[in-house]
């Protein structure tokens, strides 16, 4: 098994590209959901995840439902600086997906409805809106592997 990080219409090829080398890094999977702010073959996109996209496993559908059908027992959890929860309240487990919303509007309000109680956020102070998108599933994925003493990983 592995992680998930699941990205609902990126917009900015530099920040898909940089969560996808983390995805490398950690055996985490990437999910990209439609429509994407850009192409797959973007050069920004390329260079961002370096030489790594071989070891990056990419699915990709057109809708967020559709992604929830395929894995009907998925754990989700939603990235949101509307939660109430931090991403430090949760206990994760191996299989378990973390939903990223486009950068400039961040996730749709009927997600966050439909799954209050797995909602997420990164505690910040009211000088920012929000942390980057590649920084915010970063944080999230290295909390859910030290909770998992980080297996498989050197």
């Amino acid at each position: 098994m592995a992680f998930h990080i699941v990205l609902v219409e990126p917009e900015i090829p530099a920040n898909t590209g940089n969560i996808a080398r983390t995805c490398a890094a950690t055996g985490a999977h990437l999910h990209l959901v439609r429509p994407l702010g850009f192409r797959t073959d973007d050069k920004t996109l390329k260079r961002a995840g370096l030489d790594y996209w071989y070891a990056v496993q990419v699915h990709y559908y057109d809708s967020f439902q559709e992604l929830a059908d395929k894995h009907p027992e998925g754990r989700f959890f939603f990235a949101s600086t509307r939660a109430s929860k931090t991403y430090c309240d949760m206990n994760y487990r191996d299989g378990d997906f973390f939903v990223f919303g486009k950068e400039t509007k961040g996730l749709p309000q009927e997600l966050l409805d439909r799954y209050p109680e797995t909602c997420i956020r990164m505690p910040m102070t009211d000088k920012v809106r929000s942390l980057n998108l590649s920084n915010s599933a970063a944080i999230v994925l290295y909390e859910a592997l030290r909770q998992s003493d980080f297996a498989g990983m050197q």
